[in-house]
């Protein structure tokens, strides 16, 4: 089980399963203090990733995603609560 939600963690994940090229993760979660899925503390609810792998080649844009998600699904269940992912092909 996942204990904190940080941009290392998120990116240790994505590094170990999709052994992506390029990857930049991103903590927005300041800037959405008090909406919707904001845990209060600033950090570890909305993320950015931006990412290229060799298995997103062939796929499709929805393809690509779900791929992120799966790697990254016992953060969201968690309190991930945003996902902005912006995905290119190496």
């Amino acid at each position: 089980m996942i204990q904190d939600i940080t941009a290392a963690a998120i990116e240790e994940r994505l590094q170990q399963t999709l052994h992506p090229t390029r990857l930049e993760v991103l903590d927005e979660s300041a800037a959405h203090a008090g909406h919707a899925g904001s845990n209060g503390r600033g950090q570890g609810t909305h993320f950015r990733v931006r990412i290229d792998a060799p298995a997103f080649v062939g796929r499709t844009r929805v393809a690509r995603h779900r791929l992120v998600y799966d790697a990254l699904r016992d953060f969201t269940d968690a309190g991930l609560h945003a996902l902005a992912i912006e995905i290119s092909t190496p």
